[in-house]
């Protein structure tokens, strides 16, 4: 069921239950050094915490799980990396509802029915539930499956605003928003890859949206594709749209010296028009584009390119074209000789260097071999860079790597596979025809380490300097939730990746329903003494 198209505005009250937030995350206060409020973890994407001085070399091999946080069953996996200001921690589940935990004891302060907005399931139920959040203005801002974006009150979890950004009944939010200057900034990506032999494919318009953080009011959009046309019929006599798609999957980054936003765009649903797998420079005040990159000449892609005799409903399979090489993961913004670059990761496995004011390509660095029909061996959701090394991870490579490279050059440092043992032990030895050795999560980095989750169900944590592996921790396990509840880990997270912050490594475990289980996905809280 859809909702009423267009922009609908919501401001009142919220549906609060459980307890009121502390004022220790009060504006007052605001973000402190050592927090972690976007998912990006700053506006120019490094998703590095340099004020992170408990978690170090030396003291990484003494953490221990400090809290777990478990979610109902509801057949959909958790996908909403948290962020940490103050005390509190903030995070969407996989059952429709959005968190506020105690960051020291992982228990209940507030929590927020997004189906009290908007009553009815997503068609997909696999990506029930909100996106990653980021905080500011006393306000938390997230998107969900249904393409909405929210602001609620940091303390209370008291609804401000609500918006209905989607006019198309599949559209949905992947990415998470970016906050910058009063403005919201915030992509759409959709379910409408998946339709059948019977669906008219494909009319959805990716797009990039700036948002007033006060009202939720709409101050620009740039589309990825121009309006999609009736072009014929599929040969289920279904009507034929194209072009369609290049949906923006991932989370935006900005430069705030020039005020150009930055983001990465998916694959065509049909046709071969528009800004797909393309890297768009924008405005950020007035959303006009500044320059964009196209890595890929032809890519459209659906679910039924990996179907076989699909070719009549996947032109693409004919001239090897049905590729699903996006740019899905954030950007890394970084100078190299007094130059800003923007860097991003493709699905192909390519690194792509582009000098930020100009476009012109810099570098690039080929980090596993492409394979088409959903260009899983290649680079996901996201990338760290520490000051030093870029860290980049790949997906299903046979296996997955995490590779350090120079910024100047993109020449490859270190490289670490994920461990071959990944699948002998732990909770992931008892199914050995679905464990493989990729790397689904963002990377994430702070002084001396980086960190990355593993489809084998182990979170790990790397030297910076070598790639050795210092800590690993099996997550394809029971939990006891401080909510009371019992979860199990599993895959770690996509959509995002580990969270390090005021001491503190937070991990969502449980992305793909790899490892059968009749408990719901985890939040697991580590430390050191």
């Amino acid at each position: 069921m859809r909702r009423t198209p267009g922009w609908l505005v919501v401001l009142c009250a919220a549906v609060v239950l459980g307890s009121t937030a502390s004022a220790t995350a009060s504006e007052d206060v605001g973000v402190g050094g050592g927090d972690w409020p976007s998912w990006q973890g700053d506006l120019a994407g490094s998703r590095f915490n340099e004020a992170e001085h408990r978690i170090t070399p030396d003291t990484v091999g003494g953490l221990n799980l400090k809290w777990a946080f478990a979610y109902p069953k509801t057949g959909a996996w958790v996908k909403s990396q948290p962020v940490v200001v103050g005390d509190d921690v903030f995070f969407g589940g996989p059952d429709q509802q959005f968190y506020a935990v105690d960051a020291r004891s992982g228990k209940l302060k507030w929590r927020f029915d997004l189906t009290s907005v908007a009553p009815g399931p997503m068609d997909d139920v696999a990506f029930n539930g909100a996106t990653g959040p980021t905080v500011a203005e006393g306000k938390v801002f997230f998107g969900d499956n249904r393409g909405y974006a929210y602001a609620l009150d940091q303390h209370t979890g008291k609804l401000i605003w609500a918006v209905d950004t989607e006019d198309h009944p599949r559209g949905w939010h992947t990415g998470s928003p970016l906050y910058y200057q009063g403005r919201i900034y915030l992509g759409a990506s959709s379910a409408e890859h998946g339709g059948g032999p019977d669906y008219p494919c494909c009319t959805f318009r990716g797009h990039i949206d700036s948002l007033d953080a006060a009202t939720g009011a709409l101050m620009w959009r740039y589309y990825t594709v121009p309006e999609p046309q009736a072009v014929g019929t599929w040969p289920s006599g279904a009507t034929r749209y194209e072009p369609s798609g290049a949906g923006v999957w991932g989370s935006p980054v900005i430069d705030e010296a020039t005020g150009t936003l930055y983001v990465g765009t998916g694959q065509n649903y049909s046709g071969n028009g528009g800004d797909f797998d393309t890297l768009l420079a924008l405005d950020a005040l007035g959303g006009t584009l500044r320059w964009k990159q196209q890595v890929t000449d032809a890519d459209s892609w659906r679910d039924l390119c990996n179907v076989p005799d699909s070719e009549g409903y996947c032109p693409g399979l004919k001239d090897n074209t049905a590729l699903d090489f996006d740019l899905g993961a954030a950007p890394n913004l970084f100078p190299v000789q007094g130059r800003m670059l923007v860097g991003v990761g493709q699905k192909s496995g390519v690194y792509h260097a582009f000098d930020a004011q100009t476009g012109e390509v810099r570098w690039r660095r080929q980090l596993s071999v492409p394979a088409p029909l959903g260009g899983a061996t290649g680079i996901q959701w996201g990338s760290s860079y520490d000051g030093q090394n870029l860290y980049v991870a790949t997906y299903f490579a046979e296996p997955g790597t995490l590779n350090a490279l120079d910024p100047a050059t993109g020449e490859v440092v270190w490289t670490t596979p994920n461990p071959a043992n990944g699948c002998d032990w732990g909770g992931a030895a008892a199914y050995p025809d679905q464990c493989v050795l990729a790397h689904t999560p963002a990377v994430t980095s702070s002084p001396g380490l980086v960190y990355e989750g593993s489809t084998d169900g182990k979170m790990r944590v790397y030297a910076a300097s070598t790639g050795e592996v210092l800590w690993e921790y099996d997550t394809v396990r029971d939990f006891v939730g401080t909510n009371g509840l019992i979860g199990r880990g599993g895959s770690v997270s996509g959509n995002g990746g580990a969270v390090v912050a005021n001491g503190t490594l937070y991990v969502q475990a449980g992305y793909f329903p790899m490892y059968p289980s009749d408990r719901g996905n985890v939040l697991l809280a580590f430390d050191v003494p």
